[in-house]
């Protein structure tokens, strides 16, 4: 017995030294990684930045799900505004002579993100250096950033796709029939769309007119800006487009969208040519992220004075959240940081959201609320969406900044709760009873149909939440109960348009919206600071090896919108509407660009 007991702790601890040793390799691995992934390469003379886009770009740097170990690389994720700021320097910089944007298997998020960057590349152009584009394949978000070069080039076996804006959607609702599955949904505002392909085999006719009028002014925005770059008439550029004219390289140059047809090589031999290279030497070019690491932006950290910046983009949920989405109890814990620094003057809330749980969007808008009463300006800066859950967390702003082509309002709740009773008896013949003391002690259940007075309440309780929604809207514009209600009713809207309707104040980004709220604060000299914290990717994936993350819905959302990525949204919605608590203030769709 004696040597059996010493065979089994001999075992253990070889096993428990073995794990020891496989999680120190693992550690010292990273480490090493880390190391390499931290070092900056200068960047040398006569470079050329080259824009791919090709990665998904938050609006925070490293706001992003962490990758899993098979996939690591210390790598940062550049947020948009730091890739925006980091293009103008380059504008300064005489080791860049230009900037050659290759796009074609760009990820720009939204349309709002897409003008973001656009707009700074054509504030590089005001230096005199050079701006060229390539690709193979010119598509509507793409070819919209491209536009803003000198000379847009297309391969002669490439091919141009732009066509104007759509919004197509499946409905599920002939399915669940099928099924018998019940959806039993309850919402407030006609316009409230997030629930319609669920109880709709199609658009209702509110909307289709909102995203009508939505999708139009899009286009507008759209074809002004791509006839100022191109020198076209904008009538011109519309018809091109709505006819589907320039669909070939040659036909692109012929109506005007394209320059030139040719082979990537020919462009990299024009662009050796405008640096002024000779033969024997090799065109330099240089990642937007290389750039960045080696070229970061400077702070006075002497300045005292501080603007919280708070990035608040993804999807609005109870908890803390991961990387990428709202959490309330982490959004609320980074507000009560900033308010316990008395050096921080303002607070800069950027929202990129279409919204989520109403009781998180509560919590974050209560938090805020405090942080005004303790005499800290709030200003806030929308992104490509800050709708719903989104506009609920910044309707009480002192001041309001919309891009114009934000999509905002959808002033609008709703609740979802699937019944597969029938489907259980139906399909596999399985059948559900109760015994409760009440007639509503078994709670809402998927197990059961609502009764006529759970349904009832469920309603009744749905537009009380529209009513608690509307008076926080109308408390922070400044505005009566009816007349938010006329604008509301789950409406989403432009930024351009709510300017006009009062939901927001000013047109303009994230630099507009910090220089007001200093001006609110009455400070000159200043510096910004980000929150909530982020992690960088070897801190995340230590994260992973210590079991401290770990989120397998995210990890399958992942997959689909690799492999499936048309109907990954919809898994999105599901994931996200079955973790959250009570009711839901969330945007219909988003619209990738």
């Amino acid at each position: 017995m004696a040597q059996f007991f010493k065979m089994l702790f001999a075992s253990c601890l070889g096993v428990f030294l073995a794990l020891g040793l496989f999680f120190l390799i693992g550690i010292g691995m990273v480490g090493a990684l880390a190391s390499a992934g931290e070092e900056a390469t200068p960047v040398g003379p006569n470079s050329v930045l080259r824009l791919t886009f090709d990665e998904n770009i938050p609006e925070q740097t490293n706001n992003v799900e962490s990758a899993s170990f098979t996939d690591f690389k210390n790598e940062k994720t550049l947020g948009l505004h730091d890739m925006a700021a980091a293009i103008r320097r380059a504008a300064d910089d005489k080791n860049i002579k230009g900037i050659l944007i290759e796009a074609e298997n760009a990820s720009l998020g939204g349309f709002a993100s897409a003008s973001t960057l656009r707009q700074a590349v054509l504030d590089f152009k005001k230096s005199g250096k050079f701006v060229v584009a390539h690709s193979k394949i010119y598509m509507q978000g793409n070819y919209y950033l491209s536009s803003a070069a000198d000379q847009v080039y297309v391969n002669p076996t490439g091919y141009v796709q732009v066509s104007g804006f759509a919004v197509s959607q499946p409905f599920f609702k002939r399915m669940l029939d099928q099924w018998g599955v019940k959806m039993q949904i309850y919402y407030a505002g006609k316009f409230k769309g997030a629930t319609e392909p669920y109880r709709l085999e199609g658009f209702s006719p509110e909307n289709r007119l909102q995203y009508r009028e939505f999708l139009n002014d899009y286009y507008d925005i759209y074809l002004n800006d791509v006839a100022a770059s191109r020198k076209r008439n904008k009538a011109e550029i519309k018809r091109v487009i709505d006819q589907s004219l320039a669909d070939s390289p040659e036909r692109a140059v012929q109506y005007g969208l394209a320059d030139q047809v040719l082979h990537r090589q020919e462009v990299v031999e024009l662009v050796r040519k405008k640096v002024g290279l000779d033969k024997d030497e090799d065109l330099k070019l240089v990642t937007i992220r290389d750039y960045a690491a080696a070229n970061p932006g400077k702070k006075d950290y002497k300045t005292p004075n501080k603007i919280a910046v708070l990035y608040a983009e993804g999807a609005v949920i109870d908890g803390m959240g991961a990387n990428g989405s709202i959490g309330d109890k982490r959004y609320v814990k980074a507000v009560r940081q900033i308010l316990k620094d008395d050096k921080i003057k303002a607070i800069v809330l950027r929202v990129n959201s279409g919204g989520g749980s109403a009781i998180a969007s509560e919590n974050i808008w209560y938090a805020l609320k405090e942080a005004k009463a303790a005499g800290k300006p709030l200003v806030v800066s929308m992104g490509d969406y800050a709708a719903s859950g989104g506009y609920y967390i910044a309707c009480m702003a002192d001041s309001i900044f919309a891009e114009p082509n934000t999509l905002t309002g959808s002033i609008g709740v709703f609740r979802m709760i699937p019944s597969i009773e029938k489907m259980l008896a139906n399909k596999i013949g399985i059948t559900s009873d109760s015994v409760k003391t009440g007639p509503f002690a078994t709670g809402l259940t998927v197990m059961f149909d609502n009764s006529p007075e759970e349904a009832r309440r469920s309603q009744l309780q749905t537009e009380e939440m529209y009513e608690i929604f509307l008076k926080r809207v109308a408390d922070g514009r400044k505005m009566k109960r009816d007349a938010v209600h006329e604008i509301a009713q789950g409406r989403v809207w432009t930024g351009r348009d709510a300017l006009q309707i009062g939901l927001v104040d000013r047109l303009g980004g994230l630099d507009a919206a910090i220089r007001s709220a200093a001006k609110l604060a009455k400070i000159k000299e200043y510096r910004t600071v980000e929150y909530p914290y982020v992690k960088d990717a070897y801190q995340q994936l230590i994260d992973q090896l210590t079991g401290e993350t770990g989120d397998d819905s995210a990890r399958s959302l992942r997959l689909l919108q690799k492999e499936m990525p048309e109907m990954a949204p919809f898994l999105d919605f599901y994931q996200q509407t079955k973790a959250s608590k009570g009711f839901q203030a969330r945007l219909p769709i988003t619209l990738e660009f």
